[in-house]
């Protein structure tokens, strides 16, 4: 189905910002963060996202290669629950997506069904109503779905491709956060400038893409927050696979 095509390219989206973070570990000593080059703050801040058990995760704009700019909001934890907005721009649609333990709801917007699904859209809109399509973790359709809201699919990306070549910006400010800049290029072609916190932890901040095609910002934040708890209700809940056994669309 269309949706799980979308849900496919939101994971490609959370997968570039979480290649994007990538060098080995260093161990940490008493210095001044801000004076260490800029592979050593690039470590501490891979070494920081390898340690978060959860984290918000806000992407927007064109990431290259063909895919069209969208806006990613997800909430999500190292135990696979996950709560977010995936607005595909430009009016295409809207997807709401909560995930906890082994139940997956998404809730496409009206948008969705006319931009998304062409053949029989409007007649699937009316028999959801508005409300949540739900499903099982293990539904193939939703795969996409379940590991764009893993943070472990991210951290397993990031312990699988280590990068070099950084160079160290001027300290900057990054929504009220102090940090500093480290960015790479890959072969002239893809700039990414990843905004390392100065203090705590020094977890990534921001993280932008420039060049080849894609303009991107990636923020990060709510390190440790837990993922909201609250799951759409039985009333507000329609079954995917009741629905999508249909040969046709509902009339």
């Amino acid at each position: 189905m269309t949706g799980q095509r979308i849900a496919a390219r939101a994971a490609a989206c959370a997968a570039v910002v979480a290649l994007t973070v990538t060098t080995g570990a260093t161990a940490h000593a008493d210095d001044d963060f801000e004076s260490l080059p800029a592979q050593q703050i690039a470590d501490r801040s891979r070494e920081a996202l390898l340690g978060a058990d959860s984290l918000r995760l806000r992407a927007r704009g064109d990431l290259g290669e063909g895919r069209e700019p969208l806006t990613l909001d997800l909430s999500l934890d190292r135990s696979g629950n996950c709560a977010g907005d995936i607005d595909l721009g430009s009016g295409k649609g809207d997807i709401k997506i909560v995930k906890r333990g082994d139940d997956v709801w998404v809730k496409p917007d009206a948008d969705f069904w006319e931009n998304q699904v062409p053949i029989g859209g409007e007649a699937f809109e009316a028999v959801v109503a508005g409300r949540y399509l739900k499903g099982d973790a293990s539904d193939s359709r939703l795969r996409p779905a379940v590991q764009a809201c893993d943070l472990d699919t991210f951290r397993e990306l990031v312990a699988d491709n280590p990068g070099t070549g950084f160079t160290k910006g001027e300290v900057t400010t990054v929504d009220g956060v102090r940090t500093v800049p480290v960015t790479r290029t890959d072969g002239d072609r893809l700039t990414t400038t990843t905004y390392v916190d100065t203090g705590g932890e020094h977890h990534p901040v921001r993280i932008t893409l420039r060049g080849d095609g894609a303009d991107a910002a990636v923020d990060l934040s709510d390190y440790g927050t837990p993922v909201p708890t609250t799951t759409p209700s039985a009333d507000e809940t329609v079954d995917i696979s009741s629905l999508l056994s249909r040969t046709s669309a509902p009339s």
